[in-house]
């Protein structure tokens, strides 16, 4: 595990800043799927229409930067969560994990989506299925 650890008070303190960012970066990969999609579509539609014309200039190039952009924006949103010391484990739904010590033993405090505050912890190998009640600090 890495060097900061979080009390389940900090973690909570933390949480409003991190779904922020979630719900950012949840945004820009819609937008990105919905533009990859449309991307796909139009240059499969354009090569087989065009087969035969050679030499043509790319039409694609603006949307290619434009999702090559997209996607560093993101890489830089999910980066983000590094910097701060927790773990992105999922963008949707939002599924966070700040690493902690309970009684001397490493483990992640976790929240998922939808959860107004963080309440549970796993094992560091439990995963999400083996969420516990954290107890009171």
């Amino acid at each position: 595990m890495g060097n900061r650890t979080f009390t389940l008070s900090e973690a909570n303190e933390l949480l409003p800043e991190l779904q922020e960012d979630l719900r950012q970066l949840q945004q820009l990969t819609a937008t990105f799927e919905d533009k990859y999609v449309e991307y796909q579509k139009e240059k499969a539609a354009y090569e087989q229409a065009s087969a035969s014309a050679k030499g043509l200039k790319d039409p694609f190039f603006e949307q290619e930067s434009q999702l090559e952009f997209m996607k560093m924006e993101a890489d830089l949103l999910i980066d983000n969560f590094s910097r701060k010391g927790v773990l992105l484990k999922m963008i949707n739904p939002g599924l966070i994990d700040f690493p902690a010590v309970l009684n001397g033993e490493e483990i992640l405090i976790c929240w998922k989506e939808g959860e107004e505050q963080i309440s549970h912890y796993h094992g560091l190998h439990d995963g999400f299925v083996g969420r516990k009640p954290y107890p009171h600090e």
